[in-house]
């Protein structure tokens, strides 16, 4: 499987840093345009989308891309807050949109996890499914989160928490008219000979097919 997700074009106001954090961040870590797509299992043109802004990011690309750039969901998105500070100020960190969700630091960056407060905007990302190495960890603050995991379904309420292997497939989706938010932490296991397998429910289409 590859990452996946329904292509949405960018609108004007949006992501106004991530594309060119994405290109970046790959030249830094000395890929092509080709290798770097080959690896997150999308086309050279999909990508290229990306880094010029035409589309965004939903978080299971976010993750992908992260892991095979060796950085974090935070880096592509821009955050700069300082390496290895244990205190993060609420007033430091800025939202930021993409793919209909909303993110907000909520961790030190360069450390073995990632921690962010993610608003889920309802009928967004709800048909991702997510396969990747790690585990994840998340807290309901607010609204109602739909969980489906492996098999089972969970609606998850404020003070709900999960915590689970996310080579486990599991799908987010907001649960209401007001979205959710919650509080997000994963791993961020690297390995060159593991690739997150990403895709959506059945019945959808891969980026990783012909377009």
């Amino acid at each position: 499987m590859s990452p996946s997700e329904p292509e949405r074009p960018a609108r004007a106001d949006e992501l106004p840093a991530v594309a060119p954090h994405l290109r970046e961040l790959r030249r830094r870590a000395s890929l092509t345009l080709e290798a770097a797509a080959r690896a997150a299992g999308l086309s050279p043109a999909h990508l290229s989308r990306l880094e010029t802004g035409r589309r965004q990011p939903s978080l299971p690309m976010l993750l992908a891309l992260a892991r095979i750039y060796g950085t974090t969901v935070s880096e592509l998105l821009g955050e700069t807050v300082a390496d290895r500070d244990a205190v993060l100020r609420g007033a430091d960190t800025e939202p930021t949109e993409a793919g209909g969700w909303t993110y907000r630091q909520a961790g030190s960056s360069g450390r073995a996890m990632q921690a962010l407060r993610v608003h889920v905007a309802p009928g967004t990302q709800g048909d991702i499914v997510r396969v990747h190495p790690g585990e994840e960890w998340l807290y309901v603050l607010e609204g109602r989160l739909r969980l489906r995991l492996g098999d089972a379904t969970h609606s998850l309420g404020p003070g709900d928490s999960a915590h689970f292997d996310s080579l486990t497939p599991h799908r987010l989706e907001a649960d209401g008219r007001d979205g959710a938010e919650l509080l997000f932490v994963h791993t961020l296991l690297q390995s060159p000979a593991v690739v997150p397998c990403l895709g959506p429910a059945a019945g959808h289409r891969t980026m990783g097919d012909p377009r």
